[in-house]
Formats: C-alpha cells, structure tokens, sequence
C-alpha cells in the first residue's frame, strides 16, 4: 500500500468519534502532523457522508481499516467485496435522498408561506428582502454578488460574505437555482433564494455538507451587473 493511502486511512480512523473506536480510545492531538492527518481524515469522512453509516457500522469500518493498515489478514475476500462498494454507495444514497426530499418540502412549504414568497413552476421559493433599483441580469451577463448558502437547519455550508470577498459568475455556470432566481433580481437588491434538489445538486448532493436530494437556500446581494 502507497504510504500517503495508509497517512490518509490512519487519519480516518483519528476523525471519527472516540465512542466507535476499539477500547473507546480518546485520541489528543498534540503536533502539527497529528494536526494535518486528523484534517485529511475529516475529508475522507466526508466522501463517506453519501454511505449514512450507522455506529455499528463505522466500528466494522474501523476494524477494517486497522487490519489493511497493520498487516493483519483479512476478513472477507476484498477482491470479491471491492466490486459491491458502488452499488451499497448507490442504495444508501438513494435513502439518504428520498428522505432528504421529504424533509426538503416541509422546508419549501415553511419558506413558502412566508409574506413576500413566490413559488415559481420549477419549484424554487423567491422571497424579495430588499428590493433593488437597477437592471435584471440575464445569462449573457456577470453578475458580482454576496452570498450566504444554507442547509435545511440554517448551517452555513459556504459564504463569501465569510470569505469577505464578492463571487464573480455567469449566470451560465451556476446550478438553475440560481440561473432563474438571480434574473428575478434588481442590481442591488437582496432575495432569498430556496432551491429544491431538482434545481440545485439533485441525488448526488455535493459533500461532504450538502447531502443527496437536499433543499438548499441562499440569501443573496447583487451587488453589481458587468456588462
């Protein structure tokens, strides 16, 4: 096994919660180095996040990445288990979407009755915050706005307005979501965006923060159109 592969997994195993690991070791990060595998172990975890393991299952996940890394033989034939990782990654994507999307219309219907809110054909709840006076993009424009994008339970998965520096785009190179709901804008006025799967990163999500079938929002400021 490549070296880095056995840093990254010996880093996963670092990530995940003490409660799974063997004698519920707790694990102290004390140098720099521990520092930095214990951080490419949460990356790994997160293109784990689509698989929805159970504790159960990470303890056997665990188990299993210690034998691969310590020598130990192995349990299964991995040969024969490596061609069924894709179609279980498949099935437990699929439920962690359809129960997303059930979630995800309580969500649109609490954001759509709110004052203001407009539900468009494509399923996308429009919320004027503060209105603009200048001109509707269109997708031949790049627009630079400010933005907040948010789950579900209001958790920022990512923010220029954190980063403190406007997102330059064409309206062309965004998910639909954003495509239809930015032209609805005025420059410099302010909107909510609530975007359902269909309209934003569908069954395959984007993780390792947004999940399969997830309604995503987005608060937005369009600060200004470049012809």
């Amino acid at each position: 096994m490549f070296a880095w592969i056995r840093v990254l997994i010996v880093g996963l195993i670092l990530s995940l919660s003490p409660a799974c690991q063997p004698q519920a070791q707790q694990i102290t990060l004390e140098t720099e180095d521990e520092k930095v595998i214990y951080t490419m172990g949460q990356i790994m975890a997160g293109n784990l996040a689509m698989f929805a393991l159970s504790e159960e299952e990470l303890a056997v996940l665990i188990d299993g990445l210690q034998d691969a890394v310590l020598g130990h033989p192995s349990k299964v034939e991995s040969g024969e288990y490596r061609a069924k990782i894709q179609p279980l990654q498949r099935s437990r994507a699929k439920q962690v979407a359809d129960k997303e999307k059930v979630l995800g219309q309580e969500f649109l219907k609490k954001e759509a009755a709110l004052e203001g809110a407009t539900e468009t054909d494509s399923g996308l709840v429009y919320r004027v915050v503060e209105p603009g006076s200048g001109a509707n993009p269109t997708t031949d424009d790049r627009i630079r706005v400010h933005y907040h994008g948010t789950l579900r339970d209001g958790t920022v998965f990512d923010s220029s307005v954190q980063r403190g520096t406007p997102f330059v785009t064409k309206l062309t190179t965004v998910i639909p979501c954003w495509t239809e709901g930015m032209q609805l804008m005025k420059e410099g006025g302010k909107s909510r965006l609530v975007c359902p799967a269909k309209i934003a990163y569908k069954d395959r999500g984007a993780p390792p923060h947004i999940k399969p079938g997830a309604t995503i929002a987005f608060d937005v400021e369009l600060i200004e159109i470049m012809k």
